[in-house]
């Protein structure tokens, strides 16, 4: 028998106020106690068990009908309980993030030490501090970030699933990694988004791309019940890095610190929500990229070639890709760099570049030969095919994902060189290449593997069970190849059992307005000015995710973004759910009326199932912006229920008439949690707010979206809601105007400010060839020529395209003046000029 809660509490107040936590923690420990005692007078009453003769402490009654005896059980399942309970009721909220943040705190912040009768706790604190899961999610959750951390971590755990069918008995694993074990039962479902660059702020098309698309997908995911595990990290090693690191006077690896907590803290504030945030600077990414090498070293898939490259004589060194830039050889964009073309996207060897530039001291560098070690692709290509031909007719790959890697297959595999002459990357192991490193695009895939493998120790059973785990890959389309080609070629080779991609999931481009994303000119919104413009970032996700470039490339517009806040949020969403709530505390003293469905509202809920039918089909296709849509509808079906049946009318009329007025509120309120719901992936904080205004009870979050997506009602006759009120501000056009000339650039090239073309005669008539000229003109035509697609892409009016197609033409004629050749007319439709 168990001791008398009164025992229970004396002990733990004693244990708290010795003196080390008195010196630590004050606040906390005072904080703590109360909400441990009031917590025992409530949950740790005498009771009696019916299957017991007489009464037993703590005895714990479950909802599933279990009862637990053990302390640790009980404790467990209590603060599980509170921690999801927390997402509703403010209590709770606070309880487990004391309690448990103190428990960590004592584990693995602060010496601990007992005597007397107390003396075996010190063992006890010394077994749990050694088990690695504890430390792994001590590290996770508090992250340094101390109790406002926890705090934020509790409040966006997903709601328990049902008991039912499974195992009742007591769980001896750390709850925080259970997302990280397979389960037999459920499908597993591994989700990686693009390692991002540590050498630079992401824009909004980086992280719609790539990580909110990925954390949308994620959410969805679990609210399905999947077991699913999201990934992603900072792709640190290679020569952008080093290229930063001299251009801010920093060691790589100051840079690759200060870069890794602006990018977490960039996602922490859009919610993207990793089950963990990794890097690639680590001990597992040498060792898992290592023996990935030499596995395709063993099986016959490296060989060893010599290759001619750029040297720059006056650094004294090979200059990798991003040290060297040049003329573009396909599309002459005049910044080209030496693995890639940012205008065209075309790779590129560095000899190719025309008139090439060392970016370290601007002199011209000349061609040496090297020695490097190449991944042997054509001896991959029959497994390669033979695989992707499986992968892309099971799996949901996008369009251009297909045609980008049809394209590689097309033209003929390559042997593909995996080693650097640098000096920040992973080591190869080879004796014969030393003093080289791995080309980050063999080594950073491999960093979706080595940062689940800090995550978890379990980590192989996700990343080599083909069978069992389904991996989808969210990216750009420029990431494309090297995730189904380059990737998958390095892990057939290493004939390892690897998990390879099921589901290749690319974007196209997001533009900025009519011009591309530019730091250096100020152009665009990155990732760490959008806290700075006011606007909430649910607001931002909502935006990103509606102009998603699922089939073409788009354009993020103020005009546009303001215009879907104010009708789509605010007329449209909010304005329903506010309706829908407002009814109920207004006609029907905060309680939920009596429905007596008829016709019209059977209807509707048809139709509304329907909508919610098509939102799953879609979202599990990864066709996230389509299924945002289907959402609006819904709020806009709502809205028109309103207003034809006006219960604002109907309440003040007879017994029908009310009764009237209160099937209409409660149909609409029912709907308006399910749009809390099905907005929990896009906009996770405003769903939590509709939900909480609504008071709605936890099993609505799985009700809805598991099985075959059947709406079913949440908020019986007589639920109690809480306090409404309106969810979205609307965006004014002072406020919009004011952020548009803020994030437009002081610098951007101005088409129409460019000389008419007898001024341009008159210079190269007397100046000859103008190269600084050439070379503006060069990037406006560039810049012109996106505009012209982009307006073609959002068929816009063909008077306004032919205007834009012009300045084209005029721009490139007075380039050809600049360049010294004569003007040539424009070229026939669908010819191409030589």
């Amino acid at each position: 028998m168990c001791a008398k809660p009164v025992e229970l509490v004396r002990q733990f107040v004693y244990l708290l106020l010795c003196e080390f936590i008195w010196h630590y923690l004050t606040k906390l420990v005072i904080l703590f106690v109360c909400f441990f005692c009031l917590f025992v007078l409530v949950f740790f009453s005498e009771r009696v068990v019916p299957f017991l003769s007489r009464p037993t402490l703590p005895a714990l009654l479950l909802p599933t009908g279990l009862h637990l005896f053990s302390s640790n059980a009980i404790c467990r399942s209590l603060c599980l309980n509170c921690l999801y309970i927390g997402l509703y009721d403010p209590f709770c909220d606070l309880l487990p993030s004391f309690l448990i943040f103190s428990l960590l705190s004592l584990l693995f912040h602060f010496p601990v030490s007992f005597t007397g009768e107390h003396k075996s706790v010190n063992g006890w604190f010394d077994r749990v501090a050694s088990i690695h899961s504890c430390l792994s999610a001590a590290q996770k959750v508090l992250q340094g970030k101390g109790l406002q951390g926890m705090k934020s971590y509790m409040q966006r755990q997903p709601a328990p699933q049902s008991s039912q069918g499974r195992n009742t008995q007591p769980c001896n694993c750390n709850p925080i990694e259970v997302s990280a074990r397979l389960s037999e039962g459920k499908r597993n479902i591994l989700v990686t988004s693009a390692l991002p660059y540590v050498n630079n702020v992401p824009h909004l098309g980086n992280i719609i791309g790539c990580v909110l698309s990925a954390d949308v997908f994620s959410r969805y995911g679990r609210l399905r019940g999947w077991n699913l595990l999201f990934v992603c990290g900072t792709d640190e090693y290679g020569t952008a890095t080093e290229n930063k690191a001299r251009e801010e006077g920093l060691t790589p690896q100051l840079i690759c610190d200060k870069y890794h907590a602006v990018h977490s803290s960039i996602y922490k504030w859009f919610q993207i929500d990793f089950d963990f945030f990794g890097r690639t600077t680590t001990e597992k990414q040498t060792e898992i990229a290592q023996d990935i090498f030499w596995r395709l070293h063993k099986n016959g898939f490296l060989v060893e070639d010599t290759v001619e490259q750029l040297r720059c004589e006056q650094c004294q060194r090979f200059l990798a890709d991003r040290f060297v830039e040049g003329i573009c050889p396909h599309c002459k964009y005049p910044e080209a760099r030496g693995d890639q073309c940012d205008k065209c996207g075309r790779l590129i060897n560095a000899v190719e570049l025309r008139e090439p530039q060392c970016k370290v001291c601007r002199q011209t560098p000349v061609i040496r030969s090297s020695k490097h070690l190449f991944l042997d692709l054509p001896k991959l290509e029959t497994q390669l095919e033979q695989w992707l031909e499986k992968s892309t007719s099971t799996g949901d790959w996008t369009t251009n994902a297909k045609q980008i890697t049809r394209s590689w297959l097309r033209d003929g595999l390559k042997p593909r060189c995996i080693t650097r002459d640098l000096l920040w990357g992973t080591p190869v192991p080879h004796p014969d290449f030393k003093e080289k490193v791995f080309y980050v695009w063999f080594d950073a895939p491999i960093g979706y593997l080595s940062i689940t493998a800090n995550y978890t120790d379990e980590w192989e059973k996700w990343w080599k069970n083909p069978h069992q785990v389904e991996l989808y890959n969210f990216m750009a389309k420029d990431n494309v190849p090297f995730h189904s080609v380059v990737f998958p070629c390095s892990l057939l080779g290493a004939q390892d059992n690897y998990t390879l991609v099921s589901h290749l999931v690319a974007t196209e481009y997001l533009n900025y307005e009519d011009t591309k994303f530019s730091k250096s000119r100020g152009v665009g919104v990155f990732g760490d000015m959008a806290k700075d413009t006011g606007i909430p970032a649910d607001v931002w996700r909502f935006y990103l995710l509606y102009v998603r470039p699922e089939g073409q490339d788009s354009a993020f517009s103020w005009a546009d973004m303001a215009l879907k806040n104010n009708s789509e949020l605010l007329n449209n969403l909010g304005n329903f759910i506010n309706r829908a709530g407002m009814f109920v505390t207004k006609f029907f003293e905060g309680c939920v009326p009596v429905m007596e469905l008829q016709q019209e509202d059977k209807k509707l809920l048809a139709l509304v199932g329907w909508e919610l039918q098509q939102y799953i089909q879609l979202m599990d296709k990864v066709k996230i912006r389509d299924a945002l849509k289907h959402i609006l509808n819904i709020s806009r079906h709502g809205n028109q229920y309103i207003q034809v049946n006006e219960p604002w009318k109907n309440i003040k009329g007879g017994d029908t008439e009310r009764q009237r007025a209160g099937t209409v509120t409660g149909v609409s309120v029912n709907i308006a949690c399910l749009l809390s719901v099905m907005l929990m992936p896009y906009m996770p904080e405003v769903s939590q707010t509709i939900r909480n205004q609504l008071n709605a009870p936890q099993s609505c979050v799985s009700t809805m979206l598991q099985g075959n997506g059947t709406f079913v009602c949440s908020l019986c006759a007589g639920h109690r809601i809480g306090t409404v009120s309106p969810l979205f501000q609307k965006l004014e056009a002072d406020q919009i105007e004011a952020l548009k000339k803020r994030f437009g650039g002081q610098q951007v090239f101005d088409p129409a400010a460019v000389p008419a073309p007898a001024a341009a005669v008159e210079v190269v008539t007397v100046n000859g060839v103008d190269p600084e000229k050439a070379k503006q003109l060069t990037q406006a035509v560039a810049e012109q020529g996106d505009k012209v697609r982009a307006l073609k892409a959002q068929n816009a009016e063909k008077a306004v395209i032919t205007a834009e197609v012009a300045k084209l033409l005029d721009l490139k004629k007075q380039l050809a003046l600049a360049e010294g050749k004569s003007p040539e007319p424009a070229p026939q439709k669908g010819k191409k000029k030589k």
